[in-house]
């Protein structure tokens, strides 16, 4: 029977690296993934992304092209337009909803995604600078948000799409420059902490300039709560973007968008036509829920109170 000394001999002996610990991104990764409405969200966005981009080279018709026999034309076994190839029906003017469901997806997708990601560079940075500069130049950089944050956002967007043309890209440039401001009070606070960290100090005392520090030890350390808050960010956008294309001033035809396809769908649903508003509608839903759920996955799992 083993002692107690040999059992610690034999510990003591063991080659270094046999015993390995989890690093915080690996905990936060099984976290994550033993939350099952994450994961949920995570497979299915993945599914939309994949059949937003890939899809088309399944379908028969373009989102452009119009099927003059077939208008108005839900997808059902035995019709004529599922035999022609539209697999979710035709809308009023016969064209092929499944490559417009698709288009209007991707429009809608890029929008989300483009303007979170010009909304947390901008934010990141600026608040950063605020909360680590302080002083005077805090105080003012604040101002400026608080005095941003007090003008109507939607009414700036409308405003912007109205003098400057209503362009996919001028739609990617307002929504994404006018959603950076809370990620900046976020970051701001945040950096309020992490600057009075031994690191930060450590880099302060050997006269490394204040840019790099920001970039090389504040930034890094930001990028859990700034992945958490882009995650629900997009599906803000997503939904900012298809208010604006369901009054008619975001994408214009020949584009579209699944708030657009939405505001067509509910248009014609006197008329019976119902699977024109269900099927962005579905994708719309599925897409917004998918963004939330792996936003609240990775809130919990980056969270280090929950370790």
């Amino acid at each position: 029977m083993a002692t107690g000394a040999t059992r610690m001999k034999d510990f003591g002996s063991r080659p270094a690296g046999e015993v390995k610990g989890r690093s915080l991104w690996a905990d936060a990764r099984r976290r994550f993934f033993r939350n099952k409405a994450a994961v949920a969200g995570l497979v299915t966005l993945t599914v939309i992304t994949l059949l937003a981009l890939f899809g088309d080279a399944l379908a028969v018709w373009s989102n452009e092209e119009i099927d003059f026999s077939i208008m108005g034309q839900a997808a059902q076994i035995g019709q004529p337009s599922l035999a022609n190839g539209h697999y979710f029906g035709t809308d009023d003017l016969g064209r092929d909803l499944y490559s417009r469901t698709l288009q209007g997806t991707r429009i809608s997708l890029m929008v989300g995604i483009v303007g979170s990601f010009i909304a947390v560079i901008v934010g990141t940075l600026y608040g950063a600078i605020s909360g680590y500069v302080g002083g005077r130049t805090d105080q003012i950089m604040m101002r400026i948000v608080d005095i941003l944050l007090a003008i109507p956002f939607m009414f700036v967007i409308i405003l912007l799409l109205v003098m400057f043309g209503r362009s996919i890209f001028m739609l990617f440039l307002g929504i994404g420059l006018l959603s950076w401001l809370n990620m900046a009070r976020i970051v701001r606070g945040q950096t309020l902490s992490l600057k009075h960290k031994e690191y930060v100090e450590a880099a302060q005392a050997t006269g490394v300039p204040t840019f790099t520090i920001i970039l090389r030890h504040i930034v890094p350390n930001l990028l859990g709560i700034v992945a958490v808050y882009a995650t629900l960010l997009v599906p803000e956008m997503i939904l900012t973007e298809s208010f604006i294309s369901f009054l008619g001033l975001g994408v214009q035809e020949p584009l579209t968008s699944l708030g657009a396809l939405i505001s067509e769908g509910a248009k014609t649903i006197y008329y019976g036509t119902i699977w024109q508003l269900l099927w962005p509608l579905t994708f719309f839903v599925l897409t917004l829920f998918s963004f939330f759920f792996v936003g609240d996955g990775l809130r919990d799992a980056l969270d280090p109170k929950d370790r």
